[in-house]
């Protein structure tokens, strides 16, 4: 290429008529003018194609001199630049020159800016000084040498990145305190090359991780152990399990002895105990390769990820923005590369932000104690009556959140729901005769009592207390075709609610047949509810007026439902005396002596297939400011498995 000075000039011609001396004057200038202010072929030109080159790839069309004046191959150059690049070379930067060079006689100096997109979206932006200096052929080349990728670079060295992780937010509590924050932990794990007999130190860690307590749920599984033993590096570190630091010291005389047996001391984000509200609040664990397939940037190997529950919602706030540093390494002759001391960028980590709950841990600890040991999947949520606030949530027996999502029939403690709708529509009072037949038909369709009893006519206060399906059944009628949905909704169910976890707020069962509605009348039928949902009812009726429930208080999930209507006096306050007569004398006379103030409460027996022994087991009632339902899937007789959850739970939150 040529450059744009004027080149040596033969003399003029004379032939033909001589041009007037202005006018030759004239014309000289113009041309002389129009070249010097041409960058066609001036050094900008030399720099927006290596610019070009740099980033595709190809620094072919681009001429290169040392700093001493030899030309260096393009492909040398091409070379270096992504060995100076380092772990930056997959992503070239985006690359501008500023303004025009400067020229100095056969040399010249152009500014380029220099753009790096790092992880996070991270922009790394400098400048770069370029130099060039003019052939021969008079065309501009480029002086190559390692600061043009980075003014600190030489030659050997690279650009390396470094992940500057950012801290964890923690789960706090209604107080404020926090739930979930780093605990010790102890890992242990095999090196396969110390081991002596597999079979033997398999049957001794089984044995010794099924003595710790409370129990391991579930079991830590040894069944693939030997395989990976076979497989690891003879002086591999082979996970096997993490234990809380008071979990492995129950079996450090056990296993710490053990041929091949090595541990680990870490800190890892954790609730008070194993069991604490786990389906509600998640974990945090390492990342796995799913987790860096489905968001792929977020997470490198070594990071914490949260899953499910409340970790899992709110992971990305949770976790804040890690940072990036920037550092020079050296290679070495073998290849292998020494991180130096200088840094060039450093992006600071965000940290999280923490998630504030309404959670009580003394309420928290006495509700996962009370589900401890039964086999069935279960749940209880406790609720603070005066404002709603979720205290607990325990799950028993699964990884779920039955307390917030199950969708399942209430049985018998729909009654509550029912009887509100009877006193307001002035149906029936609390001494009005209601006959509790052994079995009451409708259509064609035969209703009966638990345990088939019947109590004959009796006021309605005891078919209530003695939880009498035929009497409610024959009362049916006198709701009317939606009185049971309107008295439902009084008392939030199905509403939208906003609570920063997915909750199922209940489904009530409307219009429909007249043996449809006979069976909804006692929580049968097509009616659906969680137990979150009959907790905050039952709250509604402790307080006189529901209102949603809260867990999440910030961030702020969104605006609550509105609360429900005042409920009236003439309609509550029967209800309220008849739920306490089913402690008093009634299904769950087991809470009668519980110490913390009178109990409140309705049992519930519920169908949930066409064998009238399969059954759920259902309890529902307020001591004080906590309301509670417990719901125990299969467990048959509510009087004999959810009662006395309730009763554990009542006498551990009263000794609190």
């Amino acid at each position: 290429m040529r450059l744009p000075y004027p080149p040596h000039r033969p003399p003029l011609r004379r032939a033909g008529p001589r041009l007037p001396l202005l006018a030759l004057a004239g014309l000289l200038l113009a041309t002389g003018s129009l070249a010097a202010c041409s960058e066609s072929d001036g050094p900008e030109q030399a720099v927006d194609a290596f610019l070009a080159g740099w980033r595709g790839g190809d620094l072919n069309p681009v001429g290169f001199r040392n700093p001493a004046g030899q030309r260096v191959p393009a492909t040398d150059v091409a070379e270096e630049i992504k060995q100076l690049s380092g772990d930056l070379a997959k992503t070239p930067p985006t690359l501008r020159r500023e303004g025009a060079a400067k020229i100095t006689d056969n040399s010249a100096t152009a500014t380029v800016r220099v753009d790096w997109t790092l992880p996070g979206d991270t922009h790394w932006i400098y400048p770069s000084e370029l130099r060039l200096t003019r052939a021969d052929d008079d065309n501009w080349q480029i002086i190559w040498e390692p600061k043009v990728v980075q003014p600190q670079l030489t030659s050997g060295d690279q650009l390396t990145l470094r992940r500057l992780p950012a801290a964890r937010a923690p789960i706090s509590d209604g107080a404020g305190a926090d739930i979930v924050r780093p605990r010790p932990v102890v890992l242990v794990g095999v090196q396969p090359d110390e081991v002596t007999d597999t079979a033997d130190l398999v049957k001794e860690l089984d044995a010794a991780f099924r003595a710790i307590r409370p129990r391991i749920e579930p079991p830590v599984d040894l069944s693939d152990l030997p395989d990976r033993l076979k497989e690891a590096k003879p002086n591999a570190f082979v996970d096997v399990v993490s234990l809380r630091r008071e979990a492995y010291l129950q079996i450090k005389p056990r296993i710490y002895d053990l041929p091949g047996t090595k541990f680990r001391d870490e800190q890892r984000q954790l609730a008070p105990t194993r069991d604490f509200a786990r389906a509600l609040l998640g974990s945090v664990d390492p990342v796995q390769a799913d987790d860096m397939t489905a968001e792929p940037g977020a997470y490198e190997l070594g990071d914490s990820v949260g899953h499910g529950g409340l970790q899992g919602r709110y992971e990305k706030q949770l976790r804040g923005a890690a940072g990036t540093s920037v550092i020079i390494a050296s290679r070495r002759p073998d290849g292998s590369v020494t991180p130096t001391d200088t840094e060039v960028f450093r992006q600071e980590p965000k940290p999280g932000s923490p998630v504030r709950t309404t959670l009580d841990v003394p309420t928290q600890t006495a509700a996962d104690n009370a589900l401890r040991g039964t086999s069935q999947r279960s749940a209880l949520v406790a609720v603070r009556v005066s404002d709603g606030a979720v205290l607990a949530a325990a799950n028993g027996g699964t990884a779920e959140n039955l307390a917030f999502t199950a969708q399942v029939p209430p049985g018998s403690t729909f009654k509550m729901v029912s009887a509100l709708g009877l006193l307001d529509a002035g149906a029936v009072s609390l001494d009005a005769p209601v006959d509790c037949e052994k079995t009451f038909t409708v259509e064609g369709r035969s209703f009966k009592n638990s345990d088939n009893f019947a109590l004959g006519r009796v006021p309605f206060r005891v078919d209530f207390a003695k939880s009498c399906n035929t009497a409610f059944a024959a009362l049916a009628p006198r709701l009317g075709p939606d009185g049971l949905a309107e008295a439902g909704r009084s008392l939030g169910l199905e509403a939208a609610w906003q609570l920063g976890l997915d909750a199922f707020s209940g489904k009530v069962s409307t219009g429909g047949s007249a043996p449809e509605r006979a069976a909804a009348a006692f929580g049968q039928g097509t009616t659906l509810v969680s137990p979150l949902a009959m907790a905050a009812a039952t709250a509604g009726v402790a307080r006189g007026q529901w209102q949603q429930p809260k867990l999440v208080l910030e961030p702020a999930p969104g605006e609550s439902a509105p609360p429900g209507p005042q409920l009236k006096p003439g309609s509550v306050e029967p209800l309220r005396t008849m739920m306490r007569e089913v402690v008093t004398g009634g299904t769950a006379t087991a809470l009668k002596d519980v110490p913390g103030g009178p109990v409140y409460g309705k049992t519930g027996t519920a169908e949930y297939d066409d064998n009238p022994a399969h059954t759920h087991a259902w309890f529902v009632g307020w001591q004080g400011d906590v309301a509670i339902a417990v719901f125990v899937e299969k467990g048959g007789s509510s009087s004999a498995t959810a009662v006395p959850i309730a009763e554990k739970f009542l006498r551990d939150l009263a000794r609190d």
